[in-house]
């Protein structure tokens, strides 16, 4: 897989991501509690650290961001998925973590073929 082509699925992947970040900001359930705000305000730093390089087309800056953030993204997917049920074990929460979780393996799984 070409770097360009790695590029561009990870921004589909983010896609995602945001989606499930829009769920938690907007979610009533995780107001009151800083841990839980934590996740979706990583994915939006997370999605936004490589805008620019996406916007510019620049895959070697892309890609490095992607990879240079993702460890603050798992620790926050991992947080998620072992914590919601204290505030919710609604099953809109449980797909959020299905969700946030997989992008996090699909990102590595497309680091990976793009380093092949």
């Amino acid at each position: 897989m070409t770097g360009k082509e790695a590029m561009e699925r990870l921004n589909t992947v983010l896609a995602h991501a945001w989606m499930v970040r829009t769920f938690l900001k907007h979610s009533e359930e995780i107001q009151n509690d800083e841990e839980m705000l934590e996740v979706h305000r990583m994915i939006f730093d997370y999605c936004r650290a490589v805008e620019p390089a996406y916007e510019r087309k620049d895959v070697k800056d892309y890609l490095h961001r992607i990879k240079g953030k993702l460890p603050k993204l798992r620790k926050q997917a991992e947080f998620f998925a072992a914590n919601f049920r204290r505030v919710t074990d609604h099953t809109n929460f449980q797909m959020a973590a299905l969700s946030l979780t997989g992008c996090v393996k699909e990102i590595e799984g497309l680091l990976s073929a793009a380093q092949a």
